[in-house]
């Protein structure tokens, strides 16, 4: 298993194909394991990467880290692995985390793909709708809760449900207290004053259906970068790479290709 010390947590990383290196980041208390589709796809124009972020998967789970620590991890992977500068995706908490990584170390970073994204939160989106509804899902246990939000979350339920599966997300990967650490993490961000300075070529993808991170979220992202792309997908949700998925890696690899 390709593991490596990333500032003293070991990380698990995979990669596949030749070409520009492509890093993809994951989104909360997923893994690498939604990426596969993607991976299958990308592998034949780029060297596709992918990792288990801190406090996830197969990388190590420190009960105490920062969004920071996340961002420096994807440097130390770089680092790791002699690439100088990549192309960056990021789905939801991967994409918070890639919006840091190009502000911190903009010469590391050559296109950028931010996903289902937003500038700033005071906490996780997750959370943000878990207390939203919270009259709604009191007296469920969380993976109740879970699916009950998920028509709040995406568009296309069936292709959702289909998809988490096949990565093995039906079941919780993490304690509830690994879970907590990894919401605490992403509390009080906020890049907007820092975004103007974004130099490289951006994409922002939202879906119209998504309650988590809704495309004014993205839509005030892309404003702040200059020459960004924004692209709604109106038949998705939270998840446009599962719900759209034909569209989603056209889209991208147009982006990534010109």
């Amino acid at each position: 298993m390709p593991k490596f010390d990333a500032n003293g947590v070991e990380l698990y990383y995979e990669e596949a194909g030749e070409g520009k290196p492509l890093v993809l980041i994951h989104g909360l208390t997923a893994n690498l394991r939604v990426f596969q589709e993607e991976v299958d796809y990308f592998q034949d124009n780029f060297r596709v990467i992918t990792y288990d972020c801190r406090g996830h998967g197969r990388s190590d789970k420190p009960l105490s880290f920062t969004l920071n620590d996340h961002i420096e991890d994807v440097i130390a992977l770089l680092d790791h692995l002699g690439i100088e500068k990549a192309h960056v995706l990021g789905v939801s908490m991967g994409s918070y985390i890639a919006q840091g990584v190009v502000l911190a170390h903009p010469d590391r970073v050559d296109k950028l793909v931010l996903v289902v994204s937003k500038s700033n939160g005071k906490t996780s989106s997750t959370m943000e709708l878990f207390s939203r509804y919270a009259d709604e899902i009191e007296g469920m246990d969380e993976q109740q809760q879970q699916k009950y939000l998920f028509k709040y979350m995406f568009h296309n339920l069936a292709a959702v449900e289909e998809w988490q599966e096949e990565a093995g997300l039906t079941e919780p990967d993490l304690t509830i207290v690994q879970q907590a650490a990894a919401n605490k993490a992403l509390e009080g961000f906020d890049f907007r004053s820092a975004l103007p300075t974004v130099a490289s070529p951006t994409l922002v993808i939202s879906g119209t259906h998504d309650g988590l991170n809704p495309p004014k979220r993205g839509k005030e992202l892309a404003s702040l970068i200059a020459d960004a792309v924004f692209v709604e997908f109106e038949n998705s949700g939270h998840a446009p790479n599962v719900e759209e998925r034909e569209r989603f890696l056209e889209v991208v690899t147009d982006f990534l290709m010109a």
